[in-house]
């Protein structure tokens, strides 16, 4: 940032505006982002920010842009949560009895959504972070978010995630440094990934692609026993919005190909800096593919260990597929 930007904007001038906050929109959008959990409330969070800002630039000090920026953005999340609760909750699916198989309720966030960006040249976390880019924008830990109160959320982003000093995260939040400690611990004793980072592999290696080219394969081959065997003792299957989810090897297996049937298109993308696949199905009156839904893999060890299927084409509409495709 120049002064004479600075001094542009403070007088009115949009362009220079843009100048000062384009290279801290991206991670200021991934913040909104693993605070709300969507990336469509994120977005229009953003906006509501970035609008504030600009009406606000005359009073800015001068200090410290991004910090300035992160205040804005934290509180307008804040905000956007103080309203939740008057979004419509769906209907819980019904409660298996004991030794029932099929979909049980999810405690999965109805409103989570794919990230379609790997992140790798977002800003390096501060010395205090305690968890890496990719660990922080994995699906899982961004739904694990959801599940903190609104205020121990945006703490535990801003001082594991972004590394800020206790410090800086009170004056952003308007509160105390004490405040600030106190909620970060309640945080983290809320939080319980289920994932070792140490236990993905390394994306985009050889290992992640062979997990997901055994997936592909079992697909394609419709291999009933190869799908079990790719997938972990634990693993699950969510499909935000819908409140149910299928645990363990044989009953997702089941689910995929009875529902998805053999017939399919897939093709790989990332989302969350985890492999994705974007499936396709054929339609029966025409040559083409119709998109069907984007499932994001979470991998551990040589295995996977949760999918989360999307099947929102304005999902897929973020990641740049089209809804349809020639067969030929």
């Amino acid at each position: 940032m120049t002064e004479a930007t600075l001094a542009r904007a403070q007088a009115g001038d949009g362009e220079a505006f843009r100048e000062l906050i384009d290279p801290h929109r991206r991670e200021l959008q991934a913040h909104c982002y693993r605070i709300l959990g969507s990336v469509q409330d994120a977005e229009d969070v953003l906006q509501e920010a970035l609008l504030a800002a600009w009406r606000s630039i005359g009073r800015f000090d001068g200090q410290s842009l991004r910090a300035w920026l992160y205040r804005i953005a934290t509180n307008r999340c804040l905000n956007y949560l103080r309203g939740e609760s008057r979004r419509p909750q769906p209907a819980g699916p019904p409660d298996q009895g004991a030794g029932r198989t099929g979909p049980v309720r999810s405690d999965e966030p109805w409103w989570l959504e794919p990230y379609p960006d790997d992140l790798d040249d977002l800003t390096i976390p501060g010395p205090e972070a305690r968890y890496d880019a990719r660990e922080s924008i994995a699906l899982s830990f961004v739904a694990g978010l959801q599940h903190l109160p609104p205020q121990q959320r945006a703490v535990l982003v801003l001082r594991d995630v972004l590394g800020l000093p206790a410090a800086e995260s009170a004056d952003i939040l308007g509160t105390t440094q004490v405040a600030v400690n106190s909620a970060l611990i309640r945080a983290r004793a809320g939080l319980r990934p289920d994932r070792d980072p140490h236990d993905v592999p390394v994306p985009k290696s050889p290992a992640e692609a062979a997990i997901v080219d055994r997936f592909v394969s079992a697909f394609e081959r419709f291999d009933l026993d190869e799908l079990v065997a790719v997938l972990t003792d634990d693993a699950r299957l969510t499909m935000p919005p819908e409140p149910a989810e299928h645990r363990g090897p044989q009953p997702i297996a089941g689910f995929l190909l009875d529902h998805l049937g053999q017939d399919l298109k897939f093709l790989p993308t990332r989302a969350n800096s985890q492999p994705a696949l974007v499936l396709y199905l054929p339609d029966p009156s025409a040559p083409i593919w119709r998109a069907s839904s984007l499932i994001v893999l979470t991998l551990r060890g040589n295995q996977i260990h949760a999918l989360t299927r999307f099947g929102d084409l304005g999902v897929l509409a973020r990641f740049g597929f089209p809804r349809t495709l020639p067969r030929g």
